[in-house]
């Protein structure tokens, strides 16, 4: 059989051997850990836990009731009752009452910090589905590359048989088999390197969906190229309105608002109100009705206080002026690495790799002429190996920017 004609069989082969192995499809394995990842149902468990404050922050205090009595010339109960004035027996009842719209504020600010929980559940959903896709495409790439591997090693060892052929009737020189038996021990050697990258993975996506240890994933698919339709203002927008992050900390913000009034709040007094009943034996019964109102007169307290939560409320703002630029230095870095990738990818696809095979096909037709030496023959099959694994590194360096572009921006990009 020919070397070139060898190629196209070896292609053949493995894509058959590709459609024969169990597959696994990205969306069923973002829907299972969406569903199943522990990090999602905590935050939801924490913000299922804020929305019941709000409840409790607008509540009124406890009523209180107390009972005891009055007696005279006798410690005991009940004695000097109905013969001394001041002898009784009796119940009151009080409540206390924050000044008008201290409560409301309080809830409020409850009702930001549950929003914000809202918000904590929405990133950890997109920061587990970016994690998701970036072991996803790696694993397609371990795949990918295994593939290339595979199939240049399948052809690199029907050129050594060619050379030893060769050899043993004196048209080829020993180096040439020396030189062709390492390249297959280099093969080897990546092939098990990309065994334990794949394992990593599995690993990897196994943990985020919750499933055992060992699980068998199964074969991604393939990764192909996406078209880049998106750009860095659009993408820098499309965080500033749908990043959970920046929407978390504008939540906080308002909290801090909120919390600088109900500061202020507190230089108004509380009131409290309560009422008795009172047994007095043979004599008239008699009742108590109190109002009280607290004075606020630590002012320096609470001037110390309303300080405190305005230097929290500039916090909370410089808080998020560092995470809008944070995202925003991320999102120029991803773009132009999923820029650079897909440029790279279509060049090594549409250019590189169409003419090193066809210098492979030519060297090893010259080579089986005796028109080219062996080494010119590795140095095509070198090239043709490079170029195969590298393009799929580069898809893969594409999506897994992309995948972190998407959470950062909160918004699907590449399908």
């Amino acid at each position: 059989m020919r070397l070139p004609v060898l190629v196209i069989v070896v292609l053949s082969l493995g894509a058959v051997a590709r459609a024969q192995e169990p597959r696994v499809a990205l969306a069923d394995v973002i829907s299972e850990a969406l569903a199943r990842n522990p990090e999602i149902a905590a935050a939801q468990r924490r913000y299922e836990a804020a929305r019941e404050r709000p409840v409790q922050e607008r509540s009124l205090p406890d009523p209180m009731i107390s009972a005891g009595y009055v007696s005279t010339g006798r410690p005991w109960p009940g004695a000097g009752l109905g013969t001394d004035p001041n002898a009784n027996i009796g119940a009151m009842i009080s409540q206390q009452l924050p000044y008008p719209g201290k409560l409301a504020l309080k809830a409020s600010m409850a009702t930001r910090e549950a929003d914000a929980g809202a918000q904590q559940v929405e990133a950890a959903r997109l920061a587990v589905t970016a994690r998701v896709k970036q072991a996803y495409y790696r694993l397609a790439y371990t795949y990918a590359a295994a593939d290339v591997l595979t199939r240049n090693r399948e052809l690199l060892d029907t050129l050594l048989k060619v050379t030893e052929s060769r050899y043993a009737v004196g048209q080829a020189a020993q180096p040439d088999v020396i030189r062709a038996q390492t390249q297959l021990t280099v093969l080897a050697l990546q092939l098990e390197r990309l065994r334990l990258e794949r394992a990593s993975r599995e690993g990897d996506l196994n943990a985020l969906v919750a499933r055992s240890a060992g699980a068998v994933m199964g074969r991604p698919d393939e990764l192909r190229s996406a078209p880049v339709t998106f750009s860095l203002d659009a993408l820098v927008t499309g965080a500033q309105q749908h990043s959970p992050m920046l929407r978390g900390d504008a939540l906080m913000i308002e909290r801090a608002a909120l919390a600088v009034e109900a500061a202020r709040q507190e230089y108004k007094p509380d009131f409290g109100v309560s009422g008795g009943y009172f047994f007095a034996g043979s004599m008239p019964a008699m009742f108590e009705v109190r109002f009280d109102i607290t004075i606020p007169l630590q002012r320096d307290r609470r001037a110390a206080a309303v300080a405190e939560q305005l230097h929290a409320k500039d916090a909370a703002q410089q808080g998020y002026d560092a995470t809008r630029l944070g995202l925003q230095g991320r999102i120029q870095q991803d773009y132009q690495m999923a820029i650079s990738a897909a440029r790279l990818a279509g060049l090594y696809r549409d250019t590189l790799l169409p003419q090193a095979r066809l210098a492979l096909e030519s060297s090893m037709t010259n080579y089986q002429t005796g028109r080219l030496d062996f080494l010119s023959v590795l140095a095509s099959f070198g090239s043709v190996l490079e170029f195969e694994m590298s393009y799929f590194e580069e898809l893969a360096a594409f999506h897994a920017a992309v995948s972190r572009l998407e959470e950062m921006t909160g918004t699907a990009l590449a399908h």
